[in-house]
């Protein structure tokens, strides 16, 4: 699975894509574990714009990246999410602990106090 990744403001930006299923997620995540590490857990967005899939091996991304960068001190956002897997994340629970946005730029600006 393609991932975008940038920092911009101190604040990793992923933009994932395709499919995020139990074969994805490992890679993803070892990925975005390394750029944490690297450049820090100021903060992390995590757009789904480009999202076609995604399974509950996909909240298990999420739930343990959330719980990676709020230890260390840092937020989380998501954003650009389709209806049906807001839909996920509202019957997951996600929703009551990590904000979604309707952009990046949004995202950012929340996590960067603005």
């Amino acid at each position: 699975m393609p991932v975008e990744t940038r920092y911009e403001h101190g604040v990793l930006v992923i933009g994932l894509k395709g499919e995020l299923d139990h074969h994805a997620v490992e890679q993803i995540r070892d990925r975005i574990e390394e750029q944490l590490e690297e450049h820090g857990y100021r903060g992390l967005v995590m757009s789904f714009r480009n999202i076609d899939f995604m399974d509950s091996s996909g909240l298990g991304l999420i739930l343990g990246r959330y719980r990676t960068v709020t230890e260390h001190g840092g937020k989380m956002a998501l954003c650009e999410v389709s209806t049906s897997l807001r839909r996920l994340f509202e019957m997951s629970g996600l929703l009551k602990i990590l904000p979604v946005y309707e952009s990046e730029e949004a995202a950012m600006a929340a996590i960067l106090g603005a």
